[in-house]
């Protein structure tokens, strides 16, 4: 994934930024730096995202994406995924993270799209989470990419991100919590660019370990860089 230079500083540094001009801000900078975002798991069909997606829990989208040509080759459509044995898809998958698990949600959620759906993805939150394996952060990015609705998947780097941007209180301690603080905030039409805005920043840039504060056009108002910027020296 390619980012755009930082823009110079948004603001000069200030000693109180409130929520509104944080949004604001966070907003202008990644429409200029980052104006298309895309998830990066490559898939031809709303199922192939699907499948995807379900195998990305707990695994980089880089591990999925080498995995998943050969499974969609192999299993192109739900009929026959849901036809398939654990042994077959265990062994296309094997290199994933909890291999075992997965193998058991991929078919049994094609199996069980075939009985209730007739094949196809839901456009539903309700009926998403019905499908093994899919729990509310995976239906949220099926309604977002597939759908475009107005969803808000809270993974890691999304929870990681709007805390220490300050997008998000301290309150905020579970997904849940963070997904409708972020849907409060966003304007109904940007929320599902800015999913993707808030877990590329995360992947590339305000990485976990060592944010890399010196290419980020957000330290301005960023709650976290402002708080260590003013730490007492030892």
């Amino acid at each position: 994934m390619h980012l755009s230079p930082p823009l110079q500083s948004l603001t000069s540094h200030t000693t109180t930024v409130t929520a509104k001009e944080r949004y604001s801000r966070a907003i202008e900078w990644f429409e200029q730096t980052m104006p298309t975002p895309r998830t990066e798991l490559h898939y031809d069909t709303p199922f192939h995202l699907l499948v995807a997606v379900i195998l990305s829990a707990q695994c980089t989208d880089k591990r999925v994406n080498i995995v998943t040509p050969a499974l969609f080759e192999r299993f192109p459509d739900a009929a026959s995924l849901a036809a398939a044995t654990e042994e077959e898809v265990f062994g296309l998958i094997s290199s994933i993270s909890y291999p075992n698990n997965k193998t058991a949600h991929l078919i049994g959620m094609a199996r069980r799209l075939i009985d209730e759906f007739d094949g196809e993805v839901p456009g539903d939150i309700d009926s998403l989470v019905s499908l093994p394996g899919v729990g509310r952060k995976t239906a949220n990015v099926i309604l977002s990419v597939v759908f475009n609705r107005s969803a808000m998947a809270v993974d890691t780097h999304v929870f990681r991100v709007s805390h220490r941007i300050g997008l998000v209180s301290d309150r905020c301690t579970t997904p849940l919590a963070v997904e409708k603080a972020l849907m409060k905030n966003l304007d109904p039409e940007l929320v599902p660019r800015a999913h993707h805005w808030l877990i590329l920043h995360g992947r590339y840039i305000c990485k976990a370990r060592r944010p890399d504060c010196l290419n980020c056009g957000l330290t301005a108002v960023c709650r976290h860089y402002n708080k260590a910027t003013k730490a007492p020296q030892k």
